[in-house]
């Protein structure tokens, strides 16, 4: 029966979204049997970003094009600088200089998302590994005079589980000044605040458009990438962006704010954004 109402559900839904296509409408169908829509599977859409992240080629290609541009920009402004301020760099860590994609993997057949209560064992589980080419870039930023900040929002509970793996794969300055976790809030401006009283930032690292500008936190999509067109020539010089398909802010704007939508919701929410062929056979 629950099988049964499922299908009947998809049918009427896919009915009602062809019927909104057909008027020019939104799609909006809902069904009472929305519950059968299950965070197992929607976590089905895992599969494919988090394939791509282990196993292709290019995602670790982007990832030393990555850490090539930020070595070249930083010696460019350092070439130049003649300021009185130590010169550091801000890094995001995870997705940027550390891969939980397993984390991603593990989600994919289970009926829950993320949450502390499984995102601190995968930290403290000593299977964090890093992306190619972190390791000897951050030494090299050691090795230039240049100190790096680490500017993760991983709240402060998981501050020894995090510290501990950047020591263990090797990354420097891994202490109590350079290690700025996420406290009373996920907004990262305050903190690279406190860095800029003594330093000048030269280059940025992240996969959140968070952790270069606060101007992108709690805005639309449209807004988003309009910001990213206001400051284009700072892309792949000062900011440097990795590639995270499979989470981040840019999911909270899908689903405008509300990450307690249900699994059905989220699923109508995130292909309502997809920008489809309309194919006529």
């Amino acid at each position: 029966m629950k099988r049964l109402m499922k299908s009947v559900c998809i049918l009427f839904t896919v009915l009602i979204a062809l019927t909104a296509l057909h008027m020019g409408g939104p799609l909006t169908a809902t069904c009472n049997a929305d519950s059968h829509y299950t965070t197992k599977d929607l976590n089905e859409q895992l599969v494919m970003a988090t394939l791509w992240v282990q196993a292709s080629a290019e995602f670790r290609a982007l990832c030393y094009q990555a850490f090539n541009l930020a070595k070249m920009n930083l010696e460019a402004f350092l070439s130049t600088y003649d300021g009185t301020k130590k010169v550091a760099i801000s890094v995001d860590v995870d997705e940027t200089l550390v891969d939980n994609s397993p984390y991603e993997a593990m989600l994919i057949g289970n009926d829950f998302g993320y949450s502390s209560k499984t995102w601190g064992p995968w930290h403290a589980s000593g299977e964090v590994k890093a992306y190619p080419g972190a390791v000897e870039f951050l030494n090299y930023c050691k090795l230039r005079g240049v100190e790096v900040f680490y500017i993760t929002n991983n709240k402060m509970k998981f501050y020894d589980h995090v510290s501990h793996n950047l020591k263990s794969l090797g990354f420097p300055f891994v202490d109590d000044k350079h290690m700025l976790l996420r406290t009373d809030t996920s907004d990262k401006q305050p903190r690279r605040d406190i860095v800029e009283k003594d330093y000048v930032i030269a280059v940025l690292l992240g996969d959140n458009l968070n952790d270069f500008l606060s101007v992108f936190r709690k805005k639309t999509l449209d807004v988003r990438a309009d910001e990213v067109d206001k400051i284009r020539d700072e892309w792949g010089s000062r900011f440097i962006v990795f590639p995270n398909p499979m989470y981040g802010d840019w999911v909270g704007t899908i689903y405008k704010g509300n990450w307690g939508a249900s699994a059905a919701e989220k699923d109508m929410m995130h292909k309502e954004n997809l920008n489809r062929w309309n194919y006529q056979p």
